[in-house]
């Protein structure tokens, strides 16, 4: 089992940035591969970044790409989401996933964080 907890989420007004941080514990060797998802109110989940175990490897969301960057912190095991030039539309609760492959899809995931609020206002 994979346990994971995340963190930064809040209030921001839109142009600010954030960073969320995502700590796992347990068994990490068997799901190395990290996202990110979020899900807003009336909203189905969406892939919103990924990274591969050594970070070699990241994807990202046509929606975030240039404003959004995640990184890895493998002695820490922790997974960072830095948002800049917050929008908006991404208003948001976001989820940490681990799994075996960094893939934009969240059926390849295979633990799931409770989820950070992430609030934009105007």
């Amino acid at each position: 089992q994979v346990q994971l907890v995340e963190s930064g989420g809040g209030l921001v007004q839109a142009g600010d940035s954030l960073r969320l941080s995502c700590a796992a514990s347990g068994r990490t060797f068997s799901a190395p591969a990290m996202g990110w998802f979020r899900q807003a109110p009336g909203k189905e989940r969406e892939f919103v970044a990924a990274i591969s175990f050594y970070g070699d490897r990241t994807y990202y969301a046509d929606s975030v790409k240039g404003r959004f960057t995640i990184s890895r912190d493998n002695a820490k095991n922790t997974v960072y989401l830095q948002m800049n030039s917050l929008k908006l539309e991404d208003t948001a609760v976001y989820y940490c996933a681990a799994g075996r492959l960094s893939t934009y899809s969240a059926n390849a995931y295979n633990y799931w964080g409770q989820g950070t609020q992430v609030t934009v206002s105007s």
